[in-house]
């Protein structure tokens, strides 16, 4: 399984191609998905929610935020079955589009105040589009960089991929810092939150153009002309469970603190200023401006670490690293300091980088070309589910309950163990050859 025993055949999409059409593709996507977790923070608990206690609302709304996580496990299978059948970049064409059109309609829903509990109906079907798209975008968008590059640089190019999610935040928040600072708190309030979600329509457009010029996965395409016509009819998703249900349980575990952390960094803290602290909105979505600026650099970085000290070690600099430090992140805020809530908005997301950069290509190494799409998909957006998509819920709960930051560092402490044990607990994965590993 050496890195040098079979290489794909060569495409005329140079990778720096294929990378930017997997990074344009995800920074749009995780722009809607984060934009609408942005707003559930800020606004969604006023606007599409009955009147009551104002921690009520918000814990409302990241319950309708919580429930795109729900969906994302539905996307992977479907994409993923798919994404092994039929290949990787036509599903990503799908995913970009799907997810496109359910933020530009959030853009262009009624409030409670006009149409009463229909609005968050209609608010919880387009996020169940959301995390339907999205289930399906990630496994795709790191595999068509990871089956195309040099897999010595492996870990490098598939956290290109990565940086999408830092990008796509610095957008959906520099946009939302932006008419915040420009509008009143009363026009943001009536109109001005939709200007990003009808935005999306053009960053669509844009991620569709670029995405269209890339070719099929060499590495699929070699699999799929040599596949067995009895291994071929299988279900993938069923492979997948079936053989490989090591694998899925070490990505769900090492999924734990990366994904509840970076939600606490980057969409609790504006509830956590707004409604504990008394801040303006700026405040976060300022800090987090900065921080995911940092963030969409540190990303490579680890990534390039991680080929040359293997992937394990790095992704546990990450994983202790967020443990120790939500509970000085939270000490940072409470000063009500911006230069120290960004410093520790800054050093929480370079933390998390150490497990997100090296992430795409260990997961990917996990699994075997046939299922490959399938089982990233399921492991990656099942942690989804019991990660990041109850994350904002729980801390809002915690806050509720004890009225503190502390509860919440705990609770990203306790996740950080989970992703301790599962990533120790399976062997480096740094050498394994994409078009040979597999398991008969």
């Amino acid at each position: 399984m050496s890195l040098s025993s079979t290489s794909p055949e060569r495409t005329k999409t140079p990778i720096g191609r294929v990378v930017g059409a997997s990074l344009v593709g995800t920074t749009v996507e995780w722009y809607d998905f984060f934009l609408y977790g942005v707003a559930a923070s800020v606004v969604f608990g006023d606007l599409f929610f009955p009147k009551g206690e104002e921690l009520t609302g918000t814990l409302l709304s990241f319950a309708t935020f919580a429930v795109g996580f729900f969906a994302r496990p539905f996307g992977g299978v479907v994409f993923g079955h798919f994404g092994d059948r039929l290949g990787r970049k036509n599903l990503l064409v799908l995913s970009l589009l799907m997810m496109g059109v359910a933020t530009f309609a959030i853009g262009l829903l009624p409030t409670y105040a006009q149409v009463g509990a229909l609005a968050p109906i209609l608010l919880t079907v387009l996020r169940l589009i959301q995390g339907f798209a999205l289930g399906g975008e990630w496994g795709g968008a790191v595999l068509i960089v990871s089956e195309h590059g040099d897999p010595k640089r492996r870990g490098y190019w598939a956290s290109w991929p990565q940086a999408g999610a830092p990008a796509g935040q610095l957008i959906a928040n520099g946009v939302l810092a932006a008419l915040a600072a420009f509008q009143s708190e009363e026009a943001f309030d009536s109109w001005g939150w939709r200007i990003p979600f009808l935005l999306s329509a053009v960053l669509v457009l844009i991620g569709l153009w670029v995405r269209l010029r890339v070719e099929e996965s060499p590495l699929f395409k070699a699999a799929r002309d040599k596949a067995e016509p009895s291994k071929s009819e299988r279900l993938p998703f069923i492979e997948v469970i079936t053989k490989y249900p090591r694998e899925v349980l070490t990505a769900m575990g090492a999924r734990m603190a990366e994904n509840v952390s970076y939600y606490i960094f980057t969409i609790v803290i504006a509830t956590y200023a707004k409604e504990h602290l008394g801040l303006g909105k700026s405040f976060a979505l300022n800090a987090v401006l900065i921080g995911a600026a940092i963030h969409f650099c540190a990303i490579p970085l680890w990534g390039a670490l991680s080929d040359r000290i293997g992937r394990k070690p790095v992704y546990l600099i990450g994983a202790v690293g967020v443990g120790i430090w939500a509970f000085v992140f939270f000490l940072l805020v409470d000063t009500k300091n911006f230069g120290l809530a960004v410093l520790a908005v800054a050093v929480g997301l370079v933390l998390h980088g150490a497990m997100y950069g090296p992430q795409a290509s260990f997961f990917t190494e996990l699994f075997g070309t046939r299922v490959r799409y399938s089982g990233v998909s399921v492991g990656y957006q099942l942690a989804s589910i019991i990660a990041g998509g109850l994350a904002p819920f729980i801390a809002v709960a915690l806050l509720k309950a004890y009225d503190s930051g502390f509860a919440i560092a705990v609770y990203v402490a306790i996740c950080a163990v989970v992703s301790v044990i599962a990533v120790t607990s399976y062997g480096e994965t740094r050498q394994r050859d994409l078009a040979t590993v597999d398991k008969g």
